[in-house]
């Protein structure tokens, strides 16, 4: 044996090893218990980022199970990621001087589809560089057609049971984008921008929005503002930039008596409260803002403007006919902006599909309520219900190209929609015309990632249905609980009427050093792959889980990841100086055969101590594993074997292997050999090297089990 552990020498070699006697192949047995993991999708446009290097918690839970005896079952696959994707390929269009008005919808799906199959391989290799145990023959896209196939049936289900309805109401739409986004994909950013204080007949009103008077439908003020109660159901005389108008003032409980003067002007295509007002009194919806960003026919002079400049030159027409009262330059509110661009979000009204939520919410809780989904850390189960309980209808439509079109078709005589499962109508089920035109916009990915898990275990035959589903574990991080996990949940039951996974684990976020956040803006982004090769992946896994709190941040560092590269090579030495006391010095190494029925017990009152402290740490670990308190399994066995197994019992054990007691040296090879058992799951490479240096090429620690 080496000196030291030198990760680039094992790794590639002994994961070659592992595919080649499939020991990541999952086959039914019903003479054993299953265990399921189906991965998160990685999205595939581009290399694994920091935050999949967090799958380690699934692959320690899988190898666990198979060192306990289960027939496990961990599926990877990737995600086509829809928007994610597109803005991604975007942005490479951009750096070769072009854009997606380039090309026609085919053919930007079709560079679309290239690219992120150039990025499969590679992400494949990436999840196998940091160790997974994953069952490759079971890889599964998102786009594959069976998984489409599958995605077009809940659709129509969801249709025909009426929890799928098309409504025309205000979206988040990005301009830059160019497609409409959930609520659960705006990012709100507090920041300080002009209040104008504008004249509106008798009254001075406040907005930070005067590019949108045009679409003024009202004036309102509170019920209980006694200021305004005479002016209530009345018509009002205003002075606009176009001509005089006349508005009615309504009175409305969303109107904040204490914003501004408390007088506010409705504007129901572009502001969501007001769009709810706009319901509870009959106005017209009256749209202003286009989805190119710019202003429409309806603003006059400002037509084809865009937003910012519009509402510059805006202001500066009303101040010149002193319809501009004062700026107040530094009001602080909260503004919604495009997660992928930074684009503000424009509210606009545009008919789109919509998932009813509250009947597939409400079963959801009832099994969160019941435990028949259990959540690890127990503190986030009650964010998950809270999560439940207040999710708003689900906007699945999304106008861009890259994704799975939306299987409804409308007829242009009568204007009817139906829903298939994918295949063209023959006729109207209406009218009975054949002039059909199927719906341009695409699913949002949540949906179809929605029914990742029946999804794939479906595809996988009956028979791999039937014995690993439902999945055993979701795992995953607990900042997409409501974009993701919640959802499967919902989708997930409706369908299979089961649960999707047994078991929630929610793992934190990876940070700096410094716990902030990492980003490329701030030069704080660690490449995993990066930090692989320099310390190995052993380490590097170890890090992420090591002195951490269940589903708490990491803090991460060089020097975590050193320190436990440092126990990597601990755990190589204690194996190299056992390794070296089997062997006698005769021009070569000599390896002493193995005894199988070697006594582990003698007179020696220490190795009795160890053997009966090692089984006391066995228990200890397989309470903790069962219990997903991975941080307290790794530190109990750290702890273990640096400092009690090494730097107590072997010192104190020496003199014994010096005089040639065979019963010590073999005691000692059994808990040593045992604490790898228990390291494996964090520190595979490691682990299986020393294993295989013991008792030969051809053998795994997988096989020995617990």
């Amino acid at each position: 044996m080496d000196k030291t552990f030198q990760p680039q020498k094992y790794e590639e070699k002994i994961y070659e090893f592992w595919e080649k006697n499939e020991l990541f192949l999952a086959r039914v047995d019903n003479n054993k218990k299953p265990f399921s993991i189906i991965l998160p999708p990685p999205n595939v446009n581009g290399d694994l980022h920091l935050g999949h290097a967090m799958f380690v918690f699934e692959d320690v839970m899988i190898r666990y199970h198979k060192l306990k005896g289960f027939a496990t079952l961990w599926l990877p696959g990737t995600d086509h990621a829809g928007i994610e994707t597109q803005f991604v390929y975007e942005r490479q269009l951009k750096k070769e001087g072009k854009s997606r008005f380039d090309f026609s919808g085919e053919e930007l799906y079709k560079m679309i589809w290239d690219f992120t199959q150039s990025n499969k391989p590679k992400i494949k290799l990436q999840l196998k560089k940091l160790g997974f145990a994953l069952d490759w023959s079971k890889e599964k896209f998102t786009l594959d057609e069976d998984i489409v196939r599958i995605v077009y049936q809940t659709f129509k289900k969801l249709f025909d049971e009426g929890l799928v309805y098309r409504a025309k109401r205000l979206v988040n739409y990005c301009t830059h984008c160019g497609t409409s986004f959930s609520d659960l994909e705006v990012i709100y950013k507090e920041r300080a921008d002009p209040l104008y204080y504008l004249k509106y007949g008798p009254f001075v009103l406040a907005t930070t929005r005067p590019e949108t008077k045009f679409g003024d439908t009202a004036v309102a003020v509170n019920p209980d503002d006694k200021r305004y109660g005479q002016w209530v159901d009345k018509e009002i005389e205003v002075e606009g930039l176009l001509g005089k108008f006349k508005i009615k003032v309504i009175s409305d409980l969303a109107v904040d008596p204490k914003f501004g003067t408390g007088v506010v002007k409705v504007t129901p295509a572009h502001d969501f409260t007001d769009f709810e007002i706009s319901k509870r009194h009959n106005l017209q919806v009256k749209q202003v803002i286009d989805f190119d960003g710019r202003l429409n026919e309806k603003t006059g002079p400002y037509e084809g403007m865009k937003i910012v400049q519009a509402r510059k030159k805006i202001v500066e027409d009303m101040q010149k006919k002193g319809l501009v009262k004062k700026i107040d330059d530094k009001y602080i509110h909260r503004v919604g902006v495009c997660y992928r661009c930074g684009t503000v979000i424009e509210p606009l009204p545009s008919e789109q599909w919509y998932i009813k939520i509250k009947p597939l919410a409400g079963h959801a809780l009832k099994l969160v309520r019941a435990e028949k989904i259990k959540v690890y850390p127990k503190r986030f189960s009650k964010t998950l219900r809270e999560i439940l309980a207040n999710f708003i209808d689900w906007n699945i439509s999304r106008q861009i190209v890259w994704g799975i079109r939306i299987p409804a078709w409308k007829c242009v005589s009568c204007r009817q929609w139906m829903v298939t499962q994918g295949e063209r109508p023959k006729k109207c089920s209406k009218c009975s015309k054949s002039d059909l035109v199927q719906d341009q916009d695409t699913f949002d990915t949540w949906f179809s990632s929605a029914q990742w898990p029946f999804a794939t275990l479906s595809s996988a035959g009956p028979d791999f249905y039937k014995f690993f589903y439902p999945t055993t574990v979701m795992e995953t991080g607990y900042d997409i609980m409501r974009a993701w996990v919640v959802r499967m949940i919902m989708v997930g039951f409706f369908i299979t009427k089961k649960v999707p996974f047994k078991n929630i684990y929610l793992h934190g976020l990876v940070r700096d050093k410094h716990g902030q956040k990492m980003s490329k803006s701030k030069g704080n982004v660690i490449n995993p792959l990066d930090k692989v090769k320099e310390f190995g992946a052993d380490a590097w896994r170890a890090s992420l889980i090591f002195g951490i709190k269940d589903g708490a941040d990491v803090s991460l560092s060089d020097e975590r990841i050193i320190g436990m590269r440092n126990f990597a090579n601990k755990i190589w030495n204690i194996g190299r100086f056992i390794w070296l006391s089997q062997h006698e010095e005769k021009g070569h190494l000599k390896r002493r055969e193995r005894s199988a029925n070697a006594s582990t017990t003698s007179g020696n009152d220490k190795l009795r101590q160890l053997l009966k402290e090692f089984e006391t740490i066995k228990k200890s670990y397989v309470r903790q594993m069962d219990l997903y308190h991975f941080s307290k399994a790794l530190e109990a066995v750290y702890e273990f074997l640096w400092h009690r197994f090494a730097d107590s019992y072997i010192e104190e054990l020496k003199e014994e292997l010096k005089n040639g007691n065979i019963e010590v040296l073999e005691g000692l090879e059994k808990v040593y050999t045992g604490t790898l058992a228990l390291l494996h799951p964090f520190m595979p490479f490691v682990t299986e090297a020393v294993w295989q240096t013991f008792y030969g090429n051809a053998s795994s620690i997988m096989k020995e089990g617990l």
